[in-house]
């Protein structure tokens, strides 16, 4: 999916919700989810999703701005059988999709977890595809206002200084054939552009994480789109398949063309090492 097209539903959200409101029951009934699933599924038959993946949220979020959520395969990915990719959508947010993510063989589980922003009271959806074409969708009601337009956790030059510095963490002991475990955490405001500063009473121009790339030996592991949804210093865990000895290595692209690079080198004791900023 085009990165464009992805910010054009910051505009139909309003047009959709217009001012702050409580979402349908529901989830069928959402109208921004009915203008998602015929735009970019054709209207196509979305079957439940309980035996493919779960999402993980909760109920209610201590914090909008930083809502944990998880998305888990139900199964292993294999040739026979895979996810391909998986949509996060969460209905009220003004860029109601989120990310989508695309897995590979080389994921070994197609299982991310992140954090997100949520502006109101919402329907948060998971839509996966599997390798025969098929739809599957988990969606969970989450209670949260104000996370999109919430100022900045850390002052504005700080975060400057920081930008762009990541580590790509793997744990020790791992397998060769495996699936295992990795962290990328990026340090980025990842602005939305709609929260005023309190001083200048103006707004901030968005700046956030658009593409993460990750790979281990040159091979595809995921790559995903995402917007300002995604929390302030993007945080992701996914699973990875490391064929012997060799190179995990990340790639993020803001909206601002600024990339960023880091890697993680396992040898052949199977260790995971401190990641090198490149």
């Amino acid at each position: 999916m085009a990165f464009r097209f992805i910010l054009a539903w910051a505009a139909l959200a309003f047009v959709a919700g217009g001012t702050a409101h409580a979402q349908e029951t529901n989830p069928a009934d959402s109208a921004v989810w009915k203008k998602v699933h015929a735009s970019v599924f054709g209207g196509a038959k979305l079957d439940a999703a309980d035996a493919v993946i779960v999402l993980d949220t909760p109920k209610r979020a201590e914090d909008a701005a930083i809502v944990p959520l998880a998305i888990r395969a139900r199964f292993a990915q294999t040739k026979g059988r895979y996810i391909e990719r998986v949509w996060l959508i969460i209905d009220n947010n003004p860029s109601p999709i989120a990310a989508v993510f695309n897995f590979t063989l080389e994921s070994g589980r197609a299982d991310i977890e992140t954090r997100v922003r949520i502006e109101e009271y919402t329907h948060v959806r998971a839509v996966a595809l599997t390798n025969d074409g098929k739809l599957y969708m988990a969606a969970n009601y989450v209670k949260a206002s104000g996370g999109c337009s919430a100022p900045a956790g850390k002052d504005a030059i700080a975060a400057k200084a920081n930008l762009g510095k990541m580590r790509l963490h793997v744990n020790a002991g791992v397998e060769s054939g495996r699936p295992a475990i990795a962290q990328l955490m990026i340090s980025h405001p990842n602005d939305s552009g709609l929260a005023m500063d309190q001083v200048t009473r103006s707004y901030a121009t968005p700046h956030f994480v658009r593409s993460v790339e990750v790979r281990y030996g040159g091979k595809l592991v995921m790559n995903a789109e995402v917007d300002f949804s995604i929390s302030e210093n993007p945080n992701f865990r996914f699973y990875f398949v490391p064929n012997g000895a060799g190179e995990l290595a990340a790639k993020v692209v803001d909206n601002e063309d600024l990339e960023f690079t880091a890697r993680v080198k396992l040898d052949s004791a199977r260790l995971g090492l401190a990641s090198v900023p490149r």
